[in-house]
């Protein structure tokens, strides 16, 4: 029997594209999208309900109605958006997060995913080469929200026998979506104004190396921990996901191989302080052990693949 998945925050960075990837391996009648309201980018087709995260009989009654057995929990508000609203941010991405994870303890449903983020270390956690376990200590309302969930998708997984899998995701680099109002949102801007005006200004130090990820790498990431086999999920917080990191010098130089007159300048925000106190590299060593991760994309193929699809429509969806 095919799994019904339900997807709340459906209309987000993440989601559209997980939403398209999830309907071709499981059919579009399969997947309810959702969120506070429809988004046109959402592909022809798509199944949608509209629905707050933090509405629990809403989230209920669309499972009851569509026979949902997987959740994907995607509704938050990013660590640079965060800051500007804690008590509000607070409230939705955890009461958000026990609403699901109550459904899933009361039989209702039989997976959840619900991600995690590298705002879960703080200014004491190692550097380079982050291992799994480690000193975290977030400083931001996103962080600190994230880690609290973490505990709480391992207490139920151990107390409830809850199917819970989750992955901390690094910067999340994509041309199909606008950012969402994180912290590493300066290495999509980039991509946009290389393209439009050939110069950008730059919300951190060109020194700031952070860990990130191509979004076709991400999705592949999560769709694979969802479809691994439980006995191979071997962690239930969260788990080390990486791929490539750079900082903004970096990227500007690889830009330039292909956009040579592009330059780039500095107004550092506050937004440097939250990039400081998080890691510059991830080690993920347990989820290339446990379940197979591999990322495919370097940076040199992600930009060379962002500025070819953002070529084609930028003129037509400029941020």
């Amino acid at each position: 029997m095919t799994d019904k998945i339900l997807i709340i925050g459906a209309c987000g960075q993440i989601g559209t594209e997980l939403t398209e990837a999830l309907q071709k391996q499981v059919g579009l009648e399969n997947v309810i999208a959702s969120d506070l309201k429809f988004s046109p980018q959402l592909p022809e087709g798509t199944i949608f309900e509209t629905l707050d995260a933090l509405d629990q009989k809403g989230i209920f009654e669309i499972v009851k109605k569509h026979h949902v057995t997987q959740v994907y929990l995607l509704a938050a508000l990013l660590s640079a958006t965060a800051e500007k609203n804690p008590a509000f941010a607070w409230k939705l991405n955890m009461e958000s997060l026990f609403h699901v994870l109550d459904l899933a303890k009361e039989k209702q449903i039989k997976k959840v995913y619900w991600p995690s983020s590298i705002a879960v270390f703080g200014p004491n956690t190692p550097k380079k080469n982050t291992p799994q376990f480690t000193i975290m200590e977030p400083s931001t309302v996103y962080g600190i929200s994230k880690q609290a969930g973490e505990r709480w998708c391992e207490y139920y997984f151990n107390k409830f026998g809850v199917d819970v899998r989750s992955l901390r995701y690094p910067g999340l680099v994509s041309w199909k979506s606008a950012p969402g109002g994180g912290t590493t949102d300066y290495a999509i801007h980039i991509f946009h104004e290389a393209l439009k005006s050939g110069t950008y200004t730059c919300f951190l130090k060109e020194d700031t190396s952070l860990p990130m990820m191509y979004m076709p790498d991400a999705i592949r990431a999560t769709m694979e921990i969802m479809n691994a086999p439980a006995e191979n999920i071997k962690i239930r917080s969260s788990y080390n996901l990486s791929a490539i990191s750079f900082n903004p010098l970096e990227i500007a130089a690889e830009i330039r191989k292909q956009i040579p007159e592009f330059s780039m300048k500095h107004f550092v925000d506050f937004r440097q302080q939250i990039a400081d106190s998080w890691p510059g590299s991830i080690n993920d060593d347990e989820a290339r052990k446990n379940w197979g991760w591999n990322h495919k994309f370097t940076l040199e193929a992600m930009v060379s693949d962002m500025l070819q699809n953002l070529k084609k429509i930028i003129l037509h969806n400029p941020l």
